[in-house]
């Protein structure tokens, strides 16, 4: 009888292709375990300290634990009054946004079979600080332009490296979320 071996997955940049083309189809045949909800809890500590705690989310219709809960610290730097005890939280948006947009240029080219020796990128943001503190309702209060600088090293010709740096921006859920009006609400809990 011969022995029936199970073939190796195919990875790429780290990314179990196999399994992300089944999530596709999982997703495409039963939309509705595409539908997640994450979550977070905070917590002010002091001045501009405060504390997030990130320990589950919803999908797949269930719930899942993280391995371990996250906890992020934020601040402000001295210069706006904080300790400096972690990133202010305009500075978090940065960071998701490069998260966000790199991962999704690392998977769509995987998917397509492209292989990524590095990806870095750079991120920068205009604040007015006239906003926030109220003195013009003529500033906006948060970032008026962000841009972005990415570094993609691949065994692939220039138009190639356009092609998927167009993928992070055009699948990134932080990209969408950021550059969209995106309902917000805010209300006190009882």
């Amino acid at each position: 009888m011969a022995e029936t071996q199970k073939a190796e997955p195919v990875t790429v940049n780290g990314v179990n292709v196999d399994q992300l083309f089944e999530t596709i189809d999982a997703v495409k045949n039963a939309p509705i375990i595409g539908k997640f909800k994450f979550r977070a809890k905070n917590k002010w500590i002091n001045g501009g300290l405060n504390s997030t705690v990130i320990t589950n989310f919803h999908g797949t219709q269930k719930d899942h634990d993280h391995n371990t809960p996250f906890q992020l610290d934020a601040d402000e730097p001295a210069l706006l009054l904080g300790n400096d005890q972690g990133p202010n939280p305009v500075e978090y948006l940065l960071t998701a946004l490069a998260a966000c947009v790199t991962t999704s240029i690392v998977y769509h080219a995987a998917a397509k079979g492209i292989k990524l020796n590095s990806v870095e990128s750079r991120l920068e943001g205009d604040i007015d600080l006239q906003g926030f503190l109220g003195l013009s309702d003529d500033v906006h209060r948060g970032y008026e332009q962000i841009r972005m600088f990415f570094k993609i090293d691949a065994d692939a010709p220039p138009e190639k490296l356009e092609e998927i740096l167009k993928l992070g921006p055009t699948y990134s859920p932080v990209y969408d979320t950021i550059t969209r009006a995106v309902p917000v609400t805010v209300e006190l809990e009882k």
